[in-house]
């Protein structure tokens, strides 16, 4: 007798992550008010802060288009940073009302479960990118079309990156809800001003220049700034784009490990 034939299954993983992606998309579809919220706080920075930093530094520190071609685009990785950082408090709840456990123990393979997650994050930042380019523009914020589109690009590739390094972090701590946001808020603002997004780093100490040069936003920074100002193939952009890849690698690589050695 001759065995059947096997029909050829489709990529489990794929299917999976795929699963994962829309599951936590959902959410945000039926209630959008999360996407307004967390815009609340760049478009306060951009609204106060923007003309504070237009009056107290010299316009030629700028460079060509002026501050607000220098700020705009690091509010928008400021958008990434801050938004996406903060992810893995949802996972903390899933924990604590038991609906993560109730996945691990699904057909669903474990990577799936933070790869999933973290590509939903690209979604919402590209919203949040584009709202903060229109409200930018009647004001003198002129991005170059190309450049806007790779720049929004690559904020969704960090995005993805360290979305999944909150989920790792809420995984390590689950047992410890305070200590996400300890360490969570520990680490956002030495990386956001070491970053360069509010004020130039070049104006600063040597030194500071120095650590800045070991944070991978730094790059991201410059890169976006580069790209919405028209600069497509420079170097700048080209250590922005392997910066966030590197994270969303790391990222990526993190989360999944942590989840496979997740008992819970």
């Amino acid at each position: 007798m001759t065995s059947p034939t096997k029909e050829p299954r489709p990529v489990k993983p794929l299917s999976d992550i795929a699963t994962i992606t829309v599951r936590e998309l959902r959410p945000i579809l039926r209630g959008p008010l999360f996407l307004v919220v967390s815009l609340i706080q760049p478009l306060v920075f951009l609204g106060l802060f923007g003309p504070l930093l237009l009056g107290s530094v010299d316009e030629a520190v700028f460079g060509p288009g002026g501050a607000l071609q220098w700020f705009v685009p690091g509010i928008m990785v400021m958008i990434s940073l801050v938004g996406t950082s903060t992810m893995g408090s949802n996972l903390l709840t899933e924990v604590q009302t038991g609906a993560h456990e109730r996945l691990l123990v699904t057909p669903l393979t474990r990577g799936s479960l933070i790869i999933g997650r973290a590509l939903k994050e690209f979604a919402p930042l590209v919203v949040q990118a584009l709202v903060i380019i229109l409200v930018a523009m009647p004001f003198g914020f002129s991005p170059d079309p190309l450049g806007s589109v790779l720049g929004v690009l690559l904020l969704g590739v960090l995005g993805i990156g360290l979305g999944a390094l909150s989920y790792a972090l809420a995984i390590a701590v689950r047992h410890q809800e305070w200590a996400f946001w300890g360490i969570q808020q520990t680490l956002l603002f030495p990386v956001l001003i070491l970053s360069g997004i509010l004020l130039p780093v070049d104006s600063g100490p040597d030194w500071l220049a120095a650590v800045a040069a070991f944070n991978p936003l730094t790059y991201v920074v410059e890169a976006e700034r580069a790209l919405f100002a028209g600069e497509v193939l420079t170097a700048r952009v080209g250590w922005g784009a392997l910066a966030a890849l590197l994270v969303a690698a790391l990222g990526l690589y993190v989360g999944v490990r942590s989840v496979r050695r997740s008992p819970v």
